[in-house]
Protein backbone atom coordinates (compact mmCIF):
# COMPACT_ATOMS: atom_id res chain seq x y z
CA UNK A 1 0.00 0.00 0.00
CA UNK A 2 2.70 2.41 0.85
CA UNK A 3 4.35 2.01 -2.70
CA UNK A 4 0.92 2.49 -4.17
CA UNK A 5 1.05 6.04 -2.25
CA UNK A 6 4.63 6.40 -3.41
CA UNK A 7 4.22 5.98 -6.89
CA UNK A 8 1.09 8.32 -7.51
CA UNK A 9 2.96 10.70 -5.67
CA UNK A 10 5.77 10.18 -7.96
CA UNK A 11 3.90 10.43 -11.10
CA UNK A 12 1.52 13.13 -9.57
CA UNK A 13 4.94 15.67 -9.14
CA UNK A 14 5.83 14.50 -12.73
CA UNK A 15 2.64 15.56 -14.32
CA UNK A 16 3.03 18.42 -12.37
CA UNK A 17 6.29 19.98 -13.46
CA UNK A 18 5.66 19.14 -16.90
CA UNK A 19 1.64 20.03 -17.90
CA UNK A 20 0.84 22.54 -15.29
CA UNK A 21 1.59 26.30 -16.03
CA UNK A 22 4.70 28.38 -15.02
CA UNK A 23 2.89 31.03 -13.18
CA UNK A 24 4.35 34.71 -14.56
CA UNK A 25 5.31 33.64 -17.67
CA UNK A 26 3.24 35.77 -20.27
CA UNK A 27 2.19 35.26 -23.69
CA UNK A 28 4.06 38.19 -25.96
CA UNK A 29 4.42 38.23 -29.44
CA UNK A 30 8.58 38.72 -30.44
CA UNK A 31 7.52 42.43 -32.07
CA UNK A 32 5.87 43.56 -28.87
CA UNK A 33 9.40 42.52 -27.13
CA UNK A 34 12.32 45.44 -26.01
CA UNK A 35 15.12 43.92 -26.18
CA UNK A 36 17.22 46.16 -24.66
CA UNK A 37 15.82 44.57 -21.32
CA UNK A 38 14.94 41.09 -22.27
CA UNK A 39 17.31 38.53 -23.72
CA UNK A 40 15.54 36.12 -26.46
CA UNK A 41 16.05 32.46 -25.63
CA UNK A 42 15.53 29.88 -28.39
CA UNK A 43 14.56 26.50 -26.44
CA UNK A 44 13.51 24.93 -30.01
CA UNK A 45 14.75 21.54 -31.41
CA UNK A 46 17.71 22.32 -34.26
CA UNK A 47 15.57 20.60 -36.36
CA UNK A 48 12.98 23.42 -36.28
CA UNK A 49 14.99 26.47 -35.08
CA UNK A 50 17.46 26.44 -38.36
CA UNK A 51 14.55 26.18 -40.56
CA UNK A 52 13.08 29.70 -39.00
CA UNK A 53 16.04 30.87 -37.09
CA UNK A 54 15.06 34.40 -35.06
CA UNK A 55 17.92 37.46 -35.53
CA UNK A 56 19.61 38.00 -31.95
CA UNK A 57 18.51 34.76 -29.78
CA UNK A 58 20.81 32.51 -28.02
CA UNK A 59 19.51 28.75 -29.45
CA UNK A 60 20.00 26.00 -26.54
CA UNK A 61 17.59 23.41 -27.11
CA UNK A 62 15.58 22.06 -24.15
CA UNK A 63 17.37 18.85 -23.85
CA UNK A 64 20.94 20.51 -23.73
CA UNK A 65 19.97 23.85 -21.73
CA UNK A 66 21.24 22.43 -18.23
CA UNK A 67 24.40 21.39 -19.73
CA UNK A 68 25.07 24.84 -21.37
CA UNK A 69 23.52 26.69 -18.66
CA UNK A 70 26.70 28.48 -18.21
CA UNK A 71 26.07 30.26 -21.66
CA UNK A 72 23.31 32.05 -20.86
CA UNK A 73 23.51 35.48 -19.46
CA UNK A 74 21.86 37.08 -16.42
CA UNK A 75 19.16 38.64 -17.71
CA UNK A 76 15.59 38.74 -17.84
CA UNK A 77 14.57 36.02 -20.20
CA UNK A 78 12.00 35.41 -23.29
CA UNK A 79 11.77 31.40 -24.15
CA UNK A 80 10.95 30.92 -27.81
CA UNK A 81 8.98 27.33 -27.97
CA UNK A 82 7.29 25.07 -30.00
CA UNK A 83 4.97 23.50 -27.20
CA UNK A 84 3.67 24.30 -24.04
CA UNK A 85 5.45 21.37 -22.62
CA UNK A 86 8.93 22.82 -24.16
CA UNK A 87 7.55 26.46 -21.78
CA UNK A 88 6.93 24.96 -19.01
CA UNK A 89 9.96 22.44 -18.52
CA UNK A 90 12.43 25.12 -19.60
CA UNK A 91 10.79 27.68 -17.95
CA UNK A 92 11.20 25.17 -14.41
CA UNK A 93 14.72 24.59 -15.35
CA UNK A 94 15.55 28.06 -15.76
CA UNK A 95 14.02 29.47 -12.52
CA UNK A 96 15.52 26.78 -10.72
CA UNK A 97 19.02 27.85 -11.61
CA UNK A 98 18.31 31.49 -10.75
CA UNK A 99 17.05 33.15 -13.98
CA UNK A 100 13.80 34.87 -14.40
CA UNK A 101 11.85 34.42 -16.87
CA UNK A 102 9.52 37.56 -18.04
CA UNK A 103 7.30 35.24 -21.28
CA UNK A 104 7.15 33.32 -23.84
CA UNK A 105 6.33 33.45 -27.42
CA UNK A 106 5.36 30.18 -29.95
CA UNK A 107 7.47 30.46 -33.38
CA UNK A 108 6.88 27.29 -35.25
CA UNK A 109 7.44 26.33 -38.73
CA UNK A 110 4.32 24.48 -38.73
CA UNK A 111 2.25 27.73 -37.97
CA UNK A 112 3.74 29.63 -40.93
CA UNK A 113 2.76 26.48 -43.43
CA UNK A 114 -0.27 27.06 -45.00
CA UNK A 115 -3.62 24.37 -44.85
CA UNK A 116 -4.34 22.22 -47.44
CA UNK A 117 -6.79 23.44 -50.38
CA UNK A 118 -9.10 21.31 -51.73
CA UNK A 119 -9.72 21.99 -54.97
CA UNK A 120 -12.82 20.23 -56.98
CA UNK A 121 -12.39 19.51 -60.91
CA UNK A 122 -14.84 20.66 -62.65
Amino acid sequence: MIYLILASIIILVIIYKRYFPVLGVKYFQLGELDLSKVKILDIRDYNESYKNPIEGSLNIPLGYLKRNINEIPHLDLHLVVSSLLEKNVGARVLRQKGYRVVGYSFESSKLNESHFEIKANC
